[in-house]
């Protein structure tokens, strides 16, 4: 009878145990597959060329490219195609948000106004202009952490290479892709993706 009840208590035990390993296991597959709590780029207000608040909210359901834009590089004939496809979809839910920088080559040297004159003389440009900020190091704009740090944008860590590279942003606000410098505006991988291909 002592043996029944001990092995009674060792098979208890040993259920018990199993049972505790079997939670603390789900417990832990559950943290893995919680996915990162994404921000999205609603939350932010900028100031655009003219000095006006520019509120992010208001793009709701549109897709969005964001593009840090140069006045003497020589990728700057990208503002042709830019304001091409803006004219082409801007009525189909699709904006561009541009933002002068200068953190490659000193190639944004000029002031708020003179870059909207710029981009207004040479290339008609009609799409939002932000006022100019800076897209990398130490002083980054918090729109740019946002859109270069996986812990704030739940896709991808990126680092914004030089003038003219394009982040797209979904209909939810969310960071869907991140486009290469020297990809035009017009390339298929970007034109696909504005309509949704």
């Amino acid at each position: 009878m002592k043996k029944l009840v001990t092995l009674f208590s060792v098979a208890a035990l040993f259920f018990s145990c199993q049972n505790q390993a079997q939670k603390k296991q789900t417990t832990t597959q559950t943290a893995i597959t919680t996915p990162m709590a994404k921000e999205t780029i609603y939350q932010f207000k900028v100031e655009d060329l003219s000095g006006d608040t520019f509120d992010f909210s208001t793009l709701k359901g549109k897709k969005i490219l964001v593009v840090n834009t140069a006045s003497e590089c020589g990728l700057t004939p990208q503002y042709e195609q830019l304001q091409a496809i803006y004219e082409k979809y801007k009525d189909k839910n699709f904006v561009i948000v541009g933002f002068p920088a200068n953190n490659f080559g000193a190639q944004e040297p000029g002031s708020n106004a003179e870059i909207a004159t710029f981009c207004q003389q040479n290339y008609g440009v009609s799409f939002p202009m932000m006022a100019k900020i800076s897209v990398k190091g130490g002083d980054m704009h918090p729109v740019y952490q946002f859109l270069t740090q996986k812990a704030k944008n739940g896709l991808e860590d990126s680092e914004v290479q030089w003038n003219f590279q394009k982040y797209l942003i979904n209909e939810n606000g969310e960071l869907a892709k991140v486009v290469s410098p020297r990809t035009l505006p017009t390339d298929a991988e970007i034109v696909n993706w504005i309509e949704g291909k």
